[in-house]
């Protein structure tokens, strides 16, 4: 699966120049991720899928962004949404399996619309300002979702929706009468420009009774995290940080100015720069698959999590970006220039910063677990004197 992977990313990376410059979605991406059956991996074996777990799926994402972060978010935005409803089985059983095989038969890509203009991410909590409407067989939804990432190339949408001062969960496919993308609203956006996160607009939108798959309360502000979706963020953008590396090292390898007679890279202030930035992602990517695996692995202890989740998003988010600037730095003026993919990886790499969680976030998170740790150690009798 790797090796197919390996070779997918040598792919994306060779068009995702053309991609960023244009602004344009990656059809052709898709297509061949379709033709590799990527979109079957996290689908449960017993519905036809690969049934591959967090682990290997954050492998997975980790290769695709070293070629394309755009169309490697897409691919996690999909992978943490079946994956988590595969592990939690929140859906009706005969509806979750409907989903399954569009997947596996037609290459059928899902990801969440839940942020909004008036609301902000989702992970804060809040209630949307969609409005599902009772009809005769089911719901008209009428509302504005931003930041939908690959939706020209979804077939579904799961849309939140207030519902009786509740929040539903709607099931709306890609054709359905009055749904509409709007381009416009991420065409000249910094980063991943050919990620396809438009704003998705819903008009008197019609949803059969079946496809409401999930009524809840509103969440609480900073509700716990999900393993799924904060490993699959944090891959992407170690993937990111690993790609600018690799790029760097070559360059270095090649760069033989006249004045000098010898690669770059014999530098003594280079290799320092280029040690820094493999122990930052070495650092980052040991713990987010630490993390991975025991998510995976250790189902009963994911509630203990929380503060190990926020500190692999936060060192990969953070590692990709450090690594991003100091792979300019030690460059010089080429990594300015197109000729390398240092500037749009740069880019890119700021994008992580706006998924859940946030840096404010996760150091609370784990302020918290430090605290928590303090007070349980003082409880023990373990405190040290001063």
């Amino acid at each position: 699966m790797l090796s197919l992977v390996r070779a997918l990313a040598t792919q994306f990376a060779a068009r995702a120049d053309d991609y960023d410059r244009t602004s344009r979605f990656p059809h052709e991406n898709v297509a061949e991720l379709r033709a590799a059956a990527i979109p079957s991996v996290p689908v449960p074996a017993e519905y036809g899928g690969d049934g591959l777990g967090l682990y290997d799926c954050v492998l997975i994402l980790e290769q695709l962004a070293q070629g394309d972060a755009s169309t490697a978010l897409g691919v996690a935005m999909h992978f943490h949404v079946i994956g988590t409803l595969a592990e939690r089985r929140t859906w009706d059983e005969a509806t979750f399996a409907e989903l399954c095989a569009r997947v596996v038969r037609d290459g059928a890509l899902v990801n969440s619309a839940a942020s909004e203009a008036e609301m902000g991410s989702p992970s804060r909590g809040g209630m949307p300002a969609t409005t599902a409407r009772r009809v005769s067989g089911g719901y008209v939804l009428n509302g504005r979702k931003r930041w939908v990432t690959f939706a020209p190339a979804l077939s579904y949408f799961l849309v939140t929706a207030q519902l009786d001062e509740e929040i539903g969960v709607f099931v709306v496919e890609r054709s359905t009468p009055g749904v509409q993308l709007d381009e416009s609203s991420w065409r000249d956006s910094l980063s991943l420009r050919a990620s396809g996160s438009f704003d998705v607009i819903l008009n008197d939108v019609f949803v059969e009774e079946r496809w409401c798959v999930e009524r809840r309360a509103p969440a609480p502000s900073m509700a716990p995290l999900s393993g799924w979706a904060v490993c699959a963020f944090a891959a992407v953008y170690l993937g990111v940080g690993e790609a600018a590396l690799q790029h760097t090292a070559r360059y270095c390898q090649m760069r033989v100015p006249s004045a000098l007679g010898k690669p770059i890279a014999e530098l003594p202030h280079v290799r320092r720069n280029l040690g820094q930035m493999h122990l930052t992602l070495l650092a980052a990517r040991t713990l987010l698959h630490a993390v991975a695996q025991s998510w995976e692995r250790k189902p009963e202890a994911r509630a203990t999590l929380n503060a190990q989740l926020a500190a692999a998003k936060y060192l990969c988010t953070n590692a990709a970006i450090a690594v991003t600037d100091l792979a300019l730095r030690t460059v010089g003026a080429a990594g300015l220039e197109r000729g390398l993919p240092l500037e749009r990886l740069l880019r890119d790499a700021r994008a992580g910063l706006m998924h859940p969680p946030q840096d404010d976030h996760a150091l609370a998170l784990l302020g918290e677990a430090a605290l928590r740790a303090t007070l349980q150690d003082k409880a023990d009798g373990r405190t040290v004197a001063a």
